[in-house]
Formats: C-alpha cells, structure tokens, sequence
C-alpha cells in the first residue's frame, strides 16, 4: 500500500504534530503503526510509557534530549539526525527539542494500533488531509 502524508490526518498538541502513515486503523493487515513525528523549537511530551508495545525513533533532522526509564533513574541523552533509540514496552520515555528548529522523528510502534489513545488527550485537534498545521512556539 502506498500513501502520501498528505491523504492522512494531522493530530496537533501543544508540542507538536503527528502524521500516522501505516497503522491498523489504516490499513487492515498491519501489525505496526509507523507515522512522522514533529516536536516544535523548545518544546516536549510528558513522560509516557506504552503498555502493550515497543517503540523504535529514528531521527530524520533537528537536535532534542530523549529520556528513557523511571523518573529520578531514567537514562537522559542527546539526540540528534540519524539517531535511533529503542524503547522497551512500558518504559517511562520523553523527547524534547532542545533547538530553535523543528525537530522531525519517524517513530514504528509494534504491536500497532493503542496510537489512537493520543486523540483523546486534552488539547488534542486532528485536521483533515491536506490541511496544513499553524504552530507558534510558547514564550
């Protein structure tokens, strides 16, 4: 299957957007999610942890911090383009970018499917296909 992040929705937070490419939602046969990732200049996600699945990021552009593990002991590290980092399931994790420039992640959730949970989130707007985000960065 082939599809253009133009024909998916745009989910938008006070951090970032999020484009879902490949997902079960998607596509019936998948057993991944995989979507691009933008975090705005200076901005993050609270730490979070997914239950059921495994998280690879791959770096596509920009610099951040990533942290990895329970808070008070989580491993804290630079990111940067062509950087993968592997999350187990259910570690506590977090990126934030840590620059004046957008910082772009490929993130692949397997078993895929529990990314819809995001939508929920209070803040959260999804945007028809071809509908392009508007962010400013918080002062």
């Amino acid at each position: 299957m082939h599809r253009t992040a133009d024909e998916v929705s745009t989910r938008v937070f006070d951090w970032g957007t999020i484009k879902w490419l490949v997902t079960p939602h998607l596509d019936n046969d998948a057993g991944l999610t995989t979507g691009e990732v933008i975090i705005y200049p200076g901005e993050g996600h609270a730490p979070h942890r997914h239950p059921g699945e495994e998280e690879v990021i791959y770096v596509i552009s920009g610099r951040g911090v990533q942290t990895v593990g329970e808070e008070g002991d989580e491993e804290r590290f630079a990111i940067a383009e062509g950087d993968a980092v592997y999350i187990p399931v259910n570690v506590l994790h977090s990126t934030y970018n840590t620059t004046w420039s957008p910082l772009r992640l490929i993130v692949v959730y397997t078993p895929g499917g529990a990314e819809t949970g995001l939508d929920a989130l209070p803040g959260a707007r999804i945007l028809e296909p071809g509908v392009p985000s508007h962010w400013s960065q918080s002062v």
